[in-house]
C-alpha cells in the first residue's frame, strides 16, 4: 500500500488550516472585553458546550497514550476515558450550579470565596503549571511525534513551537468563543478520522471479534486487573481513577471554563452530560485499534508509535490527510483550551487583584499577551518529555501528584460546612508535598505502590490534615457557608417546567447504565 503525504493529503490539511484560522480571526472582531475573551460572552448552547469538552479532553496525546497502551498493557487505561461520565455527573449535579450562581471566571475565584486568598493563589498557581506543563507540552509532544511520523526531518523543538503558534494566534485573538467554535468543528472531524481507520482496521480481521481476543495475552481486554499490574492495579481503580476524574472535570479551569460560558444552568448541564456520552467513544476508535494492531503488526518497537505507524501503513492516500487533519485538530483543540484557561488564571487571579482599575480592553489586552508568552513555554518544555518511559505515565503520574489535596478541599469543601480557609490553605500545601515525596520514592524504587494507589494515600492524608487544622481554627462565615456549599435543591435548580425527556437527570441515568453496561463487558 502507498503511504506518505500525497498532494490530495496536503490540501486536506491546508484547507483544515485556513478554515480554523479563518474563524479564529473573524470571532476576533468581536472579542473586545475580558468576559468575551475568557468565557465567550457567556452566550454558548449545550450542543458547543458538550462538542467542546470532548474535542478539547481527546488530545493526540490521548489517542497516541490510549493506543499505545492498548497495545502494549491492554485496554484498562481506556477507563480514563469512559468512566469519565461519572464525574461529569457529579459536576452537573453539584458543582456547576454553585459556580454559575457565584457568577465567577475562574474555578480558584470559587476557592477564595469559600474559604481564603492563599488557597485561590495556591491553586491557580498549580493549576497554570500543570496545564501548561502536563496538559499542553503534552499535546505539543505527542503532535510532533505523528508528524514526525510523516516527516522524518522534523525537528523536535521546532515542530512544538510550530504548532503552539498556529493555536496561540488565533486563541489569542478570538478568546474562547474562538476556541469553542473551532473545537465543535475538530471534535467532527477527530471522529470522522478515527472512526474511518478503525473499520479499515477491522475489516484487516475480517470483523471476527474472535480473532482479535484470541491472539491478545490473557487478560488484555479486562480493566480490573492484578495488585502487581503495571498499567492500572485494580486499588488504582478504585483509589485512583474516580478522583482523577472528579479533579478533571469538577475543577479544572481548562475544562470547567467552557460551562462557565454557558447562557444559562440548563445548557450548562446538557452540554456536561452530552460529553459523557461522547467520552464512551474513545474506547471504540481510539483504544480498540491500538489492541487491533497487536494482532495485525505484533513488531511495532513501543506504544507511542502505534498510532502514527497506523496511520502510515493502513490508510491509503487521501485519507492520511484525514486523518492527519484529525490528529492536528485534536492538538490544536487542546493547546487552544489550555492557553486560554490558563492565561484566564494568570489575569483573574493574579494580574487583575494588584490593577483593580484595569478596563474591560485592558485586562483582554493582558489575557492575549500572557497567551503567547504561556504559547513559547510549553513550546519548549514539549521535548523534555522524551526523557519519560512513556507519554500516558508521564501525564498520569504528574497528576498524581497533584490532584489528590484539591480533590479533597472541594469535595470536602463543599458538604463539611465547618471546612474553613486554614484547613484548605494546608491540605493544599501538606497534600501536594506527599504527591511529591511519593513520587520522588517511587522512581527511587523506594516505595512499592503503583501512582494510582497513590492517590488514594494522598487522599486519605490530605482527607486528614483538612478535618483537623479545620476544626482547630476558627469557623468560616455564614456568607462563605451559605453561597458556596451544598444545600437541597440544588441538584433540581434551573430544571423547573421541563419534560422528562428534557430533564438532564434522564440523560444521566441513561449515561449510567451504558456505563455499567461496558464495565460489565470488559470485566
Amino acid at each position: 500500500m502507498e503511504t506518505g503525504i500525497s498532494g490530495i493529503d496536503i490540501s486536506i490539511i491546508i484547507g483544515y488550516f485556513v478554515l480554523v484560522l479563518t474563524i479564529g480571526f473573524l470571532i476576533a472582531r468581536n472579542t473586545k472585553t475580558g468576559e468575551d475573551l475568557f468565557l465567550g460572552g457567556r452566550s454558548f448552547g449545550w450542543g458547543l458546550i458538550g462538542l467542546s469538552l470532548f474535542a478539547s479532553n481527546i488530545s493526540s496525546s490521548t489517542i497516541i497514550g490510549l493506543s499505545g497502551a492498548a497495545y502494549t498493557t491492554g485496554i484498562v487505561n481506556s477507563v480514563y476515558e469512559w468512566m469519565s461520565g461519572i464525574p461529569l455527573i457529579l459536576a452537573a449535579m453539584i458543582f456547576i450550579p454553585l459556580y454559575l450562581r457565584s457568577r465567577i471566571t475562574t474555578i480558584p475565584e470559587y476557592l477564595e470565596r469559600r474559604f481564603d486568598r492563599r488557597s485561590q493563589l495556591f491553586f491557580s498557581g498549580v493549576s497554570i503549571f500543570s496545564t501548561i506543563m502536563i496538559e499542553t507540552a503534552g499535546a505539543l509532544y505527542a503532535g510532533t511525534l505523528v508528524l514526525q511520523a510523516f516527516f522524518p526531518g522534523l525537528g523536535m523543538w521546532q515542530t512544538s513551537l510550530g504548532l503552539a503558534l498556529i493555536a496561540g494566534v488565533y486563541t489569542a485573538s478570538g478568546g474562547l468563543k474562538a476556541v469553542v467554535y473551532t473545537d465543535a468543528i475538530q471534535a467532527v472531524i477527530l471522529i470522522v478520522g478515527c472512526g474511518i481507520l478503525t473499520w479499515i482496521l477491522f475489516d484487516k480481521v475480517d470483523f471476527d471479534w474472535g480473532k482479535i481476543v484470541g491472539n491478545a495475552p490473557e487478560g488484555h481486554f479486562s480493566v480490573v486487573r492484578p495488585l502487581d499490574d503495571e498499567g492500572l492495579p485494580w486499588p488504582g481503580l478504585l483509589m485512583g481513577v474516580p478522583f482523577l476524574g472528579f479533579w478533571y472535570w469538577s475543577t479544572n479551569q481548562y475544562i470547567i471554563q467552557r460551562a462557565l460560558g454557558a447562557r444559562d444552568i440548563r445548557q450548562a448541564r446538557w452540554g456536561i452530560i452530552l460529553a459523557g456520552f461522547l467520552k464512551i467513544i474513545p474506547l471504540f476508535i481510539m483504544v480498540i485499534p491500538g489492541a487491533i494492531a497487536l494482532t495485525l503488526y505484533p513488531d511495532i518497537p513501543n506504544g507511542d508509535a502505534v498510532f502514527p505507524f497506523l496511520v502510515t501503513n493502513v490508510l491509503p492516500v487521501g485519507l492520511v490527510g484525514l486523518v492527519l487533519a484529525g490528529l492536528i485538530s485534536a492538538i490544536l483543540s487542546s493547546v487552544d483550551s489550555a492557553l486560554n484557561s490558563s492565561s484566564t488564571l494568570v489575569v483573574i487571579d493574579f494580574i487583575k487583584p494588584g490593577k483593580p482599575d484595569l478596563t474591560d480592553q485592558d485586562i483582554a489586552r493582558y489575557g492575549r499577551i500572557t497567551t503567547v508568552i504561556l504559547m513559547v513555554v510549553a513550546a519548549l518544555w514539549a521535548p523534555q518529555i522524551q526523557n519519560f518511559t512513556g507519554l500516558w505515565d508521564y501525564l498520569q503520574q504528574m497528576f498524581s501528584i497533584v490532584v489528590p489535596p484539591i480533590a479533597v478541599i472541594f469535595l470536602v469543601g463543599v458538604f463539611y460546612k465547618r471546612a474553613n480557609g486554614p484547613g484548605a490553605f494546608w491540605t493544599l500545601t501538606i497534600g501536594t508535598l506527599v504527591g511529591i515525596l511519593l513520587f520522588i520514592l517511587g522512581e527511587m524504587d523506594l516505595w512499592p505502590l503503583h501512582y494510582t494507589i497513590n492517590v488514594g494515600v494522598s487522599m486519605l492524608i490530605s482527607v486528614v490534615v483538612f478535618l483537623v487544622v479545620s476544626n482547630m481554627t476558627d469557623p468560616p462565615t455564614e456568607d462563605q457557608i451559605e453561597m458556596y456549599t451544598y444545600r437541597r435543591g440544588l441538584v433540581g435548580e434551573g430544571m423547573e417546567g421541563l419534560p422528562w425527556y428534557k430533564d438532564y437527570r434522564t440523560h444521566m441515568l441513561v449515561l449510567v447504565a451504558l456505563i455499567a453496561y461496558i464495565l460489565i463487558m470488559f470485566w
